[in-house]
C-alpha cells in the first residue's frame, strides 16, 4: 500500500513538474499556426503582384494543377505556413523534452517532417524547373533542324525533360528517406517505356515521311517497337522479384518468335514491292 502511494505522488509531482512545459509547448503551437497563417497569406499576396502565376499558368505544370483546383500562390503560401507551422511543432517537442518510447517516436516524426516537406518542394519546383529548362534547349536546337525535322527537336526536348523529371524524381525521395531497390528498378523501367514511345513515334513518323512506301507497315513497326521496349521496360521494374526475371525472358523470346513469323508476310510484301520500282 506504502509503494502504491510512494507511485501515485510520484507521477503526480511529475505530472506537476511538466505542466509549465505543457503549456509552453501549447503556446509555441499556437505562436506558430498563427505567424504560419499570416506570413502564408502576406506570401501569396507577394506572389500574385509579381506576377509569376500567370507565367507559370501557361506552363503544362501550371495547366495541371489548374486542373485539380490548385494555383501557384495558394500553394507556395501553404508550403510557407506549414514550414513554419513544422518549426513550431519540432520547437514544442523539444521542449516537452519527453522520454521513453513515445518521447523516442515524437523525437523521430518532428526529425522527419522538414524532410517530407523538402521533398514536396523539390518534386513541384524542380518539375517547374525541368520544364522551363528543357523548353528553353528545345528551342535552342529547334532551328538546327530543317522544317521537315522539326519533330527530332521535339524528341529531344521531350527526352531531356524526361531524364531531368526522373533525376528530381528520385533527389526528392532520396530526401524523404523513400529511395531504395524497389524504387530505383520502378522508375527505371517508366524511364524506359516513356523514352521508347518517344523514340518510336518520331522515328516511325521521320522514316515514313522520307519513304511513303512503309506507309502500309509503319503501324506494324510501331507495335514491335512498343512491345519491345514495354518488356524492357516490365523487365527493369520487375528486377528485384525474384524468379520474375526469368519468367519475363521466357515471354521475350516467346514474343521474338511470333514476331518473326508475322514479319515473314511483311517482309514478302515489301520486297515485291520494291523490285516493282
Amino acid at each position: 500500500m506504502v509503494d502504491i502511494v510512494a507511485e501515485l505522488e510520484e507521477l503526480l509531482t511529475s505530472i506537476i513538474d511538466a505542466i509549465p512545459a505543457i503549456i509552453l509547448a501549447i503556446i509555441i503551437l499556437i505562436l506558430g499556426y498563427i505567424i504560419g497563417m499570416v506570413v502564408g497569406k502576406a506570401v501569396n499576396r507577394i506572389v500574385e503582384r509579381m506576377g509569376v502565376e500567370r507565367a507559370f499558368d501557361q506552363t503544362s505544370t501550371g495547366r495541371s494543377f489548374k486542373s485539380t483546383g490548385l494555383d501557384l500562390s495558394n500553394f507556395i503560401g501553404g508550403v510557407v505556413k506549414a514550414f513554419i507551422f513544422i518549426l513550431a511543432v519540432v520547437m514544442a517537442i523539444q521542449v516537452l523534452a519527453l522520454e521513453g518510447v513515445m518521447g523516442s517516436y515524437l523525437t523521430q516524426v518532428a526529425d522527419y517532417l522538414p524532410r517530407l516537406l523538402a521533398g514536396i518542394l523539390m518534386l513541384v519546383i524542380g518539375t517547374v524547373f525541368v520544364e522551363v529548362l528543357a523548353s528553353f534547349i528545345g528551342n535552342m536546337i529547334r532551328p538546327m533542324f530543317p522544317e521537315n525535322k522539326t519533330g527530332i527537336a521535339d524528341m529531344l526536348r521531350n527526352l531531356l525533360f524526361i531524364g531531368l523529371l526522373a533525376f528530381i524524381i528520385m533527389l526528392a525521395l532520396e530526401t524523404m528517406l523513400l529511395a531504395g531497390d524497389t524504387v530505383y528498378p520502378l522508375i527505371l523501367g517508366f524511364l524506359i517505356i516513356g523514352v521508347g514511345v518517344l523514340l518510336t513515334d518520331t522515328l516511325i513518323k521521320s522514316v515514313v515521311d522520307e519513304h511513303s512506301e512503309f506507309k502500309e507497315v509503319a503501324g506494324y513497326g510501331k507495335f514491335i517497337l512498343y512491345a519491345i521496349f514495354l518488356v524492357i521496360g516490365t523487365g527493369a521494374i520487375f528486377a528485384t522479384f525474384p524468379n520474375v526475371t526469368a519468367i519475363i525472358a521466357n515471354i521475350s523470346y516467346a514474343f521474338a518468335i511470333a514476331m518473326a513469323l508475322m514479319l515473314v508476310p511483311v517482309a514478302y510484301t515489301l520486297t515485291k514491292k520494291m523490285s516493282k520500282l
